[in-house]
């Protein structure tokens, strides 16, 4: 049972150095990220991500910069009785360009959000450690400025989160799915 307790905190030491690492991209520019992107793809190792990823479908998510260089970010995402499911949040901009940090109140959790590979007009991938009650979890997600996805974008989001430390069987390309109205 030690030898076992050793090793998965070896493991998750080994992830959490690897997402330290992960820097965002040089020469983030803030407004070319306004708009709306599609969520295409999803990666996490978090238990409710693992226990929910088979029912999740493509969302959307709306960014807009503000004057002071933050970042206001709404997602959506249209579920199957037809409700639509909204959260909001301030990315607070840091001290490195295209690195965010948020409080989500829906989560209770701390967030360290950074715009790993960006094309503005096309995708951009996002990576983000969560951290609640001492423990941090990796996500990353996939947006695109279109709801589809290339073989080639999906391969390159799978082989940056293998290399974050998420699962293979815990990398996701979204299902299509209709948007939510306007609000």
């Amino acid at each position: 049972m030690r030898n076992a307790a050793l090793r998965m905190l070896a493991a998750l030491t080994c992830v959490l150095a690897a997402c330290a690492e992960v820097m965002p991209v040089k020469d983030f520019n803030l407004e070319k990220m306004a708009g709306k992107w599609y969520m295409v793809g999803f990666a996490s190792n978090a238990v409710w991500f693992v226990n929910h990823k088979d029912s999740m479908k493509m969302g959307t998510a709306v960014l807009v910069p503000t004057e002071g260089g933050d970042l206001d970010l709404s997602y959506s995402n249209l579920n199957g009785d037809g409700s639509c499911w909204r959260m909001t949040h301030l990315a607070k901009k840091t001290e490195t360009p295209g690195r965010f940090t948020f409080r989500s109140q829906v989560w209770n959790n701390d967030n360290d959000m950074r715009i790993v590979d960006v094309v503005y007009n096309d995708y951009a991938l996002v990576h983000t450690i969560k951290t609640k009650d001492g423990n941090s979890e990796v996500l990353n997600k996939l947006y695109r400025r279109s709801p589809e996805t290339s073989a080639v974008l999906q391969e390159k989001f799978t082989q940056f989160s293998l290399g974050t430390g998420i699962l293979a069987e815990n990398i996701a390309m979204l299902p299509k799915n209709p948007e939510c109205p306007e609000a």
